[in-house]
């Protein structure tokens, strides 16, 4: 046993003072950092000044300049205007008009300007173009077209007669709360999640799911890549006489674990304290987190889906690791692997708008799916009981399998060298061994 907790020491400390490590984490941390901090970031070099200035040409025709005035008038009541109309004096001749528009968007006055036709068209308004430097201003007419909507319906409301209160009842939004119901078994009247309780437990369930993946790539690749490096520089003839393959393989696994724990433990810190930061808690304030809606069965089924999906993918990494002599070859082996696992991860994270979805359901039951998809179903659905039991269980039992299969490639692999062995050539060297 004592032999267990020296590879367990070992591979701590060796991983925990490398400077592959500690470069990466602190660049993950700065990363994270810069991510919380962005909005505050921004908006320290944001000048403020958010409006566009649109000029246009008060002209003589009634139309036309009471088009202009309105957006102008409308505009200005808004409490921050994305757009401000600026007006200017007819010259007396558009080609006149349309040379001082455009020294004003020369000298910085105006981004752009709205051009009005002689004309009226069926909607009431003359016929309009906005001419600006910039290419595809499609947001800018948009924009000048929705307030011209609204206007238009103000102005027939206005003259069908309609009151001030009435007018304000039919522009006034209309709410609909949404609660998620259980119709299954212990599914009483009235119990269900409010929106505010399905954001958390959403806001819950995502980052357990990254954070998952984040361990299984670092950690699984860690581990292979270690055992791989002890083969071909021979240090594994070594280690051998001295340690059991299986206590190296456990040591090496429990001990990869607790590396990804301290570093998951070191960005949550780095989460917090960011979080903590003045500028940062008035952010979250708005948002109206309350992390005390989160189901507490939802944080135990999320630990428990965490650590198994991580010991399942580690003895399927160091299997693969133990077989591989070469850490050029390394990357070819894993590959699978990789792949597995990042089909979990975008089956789960893709699919977190239709949790109850076929593909999830069926994944959930999955060993290597499991961890990411289930856990997905239990914060956003509602799962019986015994189908958590079942995928957990067969989660469990895959983990069995894998170690011990992993166990037997593990022991026969690592004094394997040479070309990577033939699957026919590890199953005869595995029947040699027992566990």
């Amino acid at each position: 046993m004592n032999s267990f907790w020296t590879v367990v020491g070992f591979t701590i400390r060796n991983k925990v003072k490398g400077k592959a490590f500690v470069i990466t984490t602190l660049i993950i941390a700065l990363v994270i950092s810069i991510g919380i901090n962005l909005p505050y970031i921004i908006e320290q070099f944001d000048k403020g000044d958010k409006a566009t200035n649109v000029g246009y040409v008060q002209m003589a025709g009634e139309d036309n300049q009471s088009t202009g005035d309105s957006l102008k008038a409308f505009y200005e009541a808004q409490e921050n205007p994305s757009i401000v109309m600026v007006p200017f004096e007819d010259q007396g001749d558009a080609a006149a008009n349309e040379s001082m528009l455009k020294k004003a968007i020369e000298d910085g006055e105006i981004k752009g300007y709205l051009e009005f036709g002689t004309e009226l068209t069926d909607n009431g308004f003359p016929v309009m173009t906005y001419k600006s430097e910039k290419l595809m201003e499609f947001s800018m007419t948009e924009s000048l077209q929705g307030s011209l909507i609204l206007i238009r319906q103000a102005n027939i409301l206005k003259d069908a007669g309609l009151s001030n209160e009435q007018m304000a009842q039919l522009s006034a939004p209309i709410k609909i709360d949404t609660v998620q119901i259980y119709t299954g078994e212990g599914g009483n009247e009235g119990s269900g999640r409010t929106p505010q309780e399905q954001g958390v437990n959403m806001g819950v369930v995502y980052v357990m799911i990254i954070f998952l993946f984040m361990a299984i790539m670092t950690s699984g690749n860690m581990i292979a890549s270690e055992i791989t490096a002890e083969k071909s520089s021979r240090v594994m003839e070594i280690l051998i006489t001295s340690v059991s393959p299986l206590k190296q393989m456990f040591g090496k696994i429990f001990g990869m674990f607790v590396v990804v724990i301290i570093q998951v433990a070191f960005y949550i810190a780095v989460i917090l304290g960011n979080a903590s930061m003045p500028h940062n808690k008035g952010a979250l304030g708005n948002l109206d987190i309350d992390l005390s809606l989160v189901d507490p069965l939802l944080i135990i089924y999320a630990v428990l889906f965490f650590f198994t999906g991580f010991f399942l993918f580690a003895t399927l990494y160091a299997a693969v690791g133990s077989i591989v002599s070469r850490t050029e070859d390394l990357g070819q082996a894993v590959m699978p692997m990789t792949f597995i696992s990042l089909a979990g991860f975008y089956i789960a994270i893709f699919s977190i708008s239709t949790p109850d979805s076929m593909l999830v359901t069926v994944t959930s039951y999955i060993p290597l799916f499991s961890p990411f998809t289930m856990l997905l179903r239990l914060g956003l659905t509602e799962v019986a009981m015994w189908e958590t039991l079942l995928s957990f269980g067969i989660l469990l039992v895959s983990i069995y399998v894998s170690v011990y299969v992993s166990a037997k490639i593990y022991r026969t692999g690592v004094l394997m060298y040479g070309k990577r062995p033939s699957w026919k050539e590890i199953r005869k060297a595995m029947k040699a061994y027992k566990i």
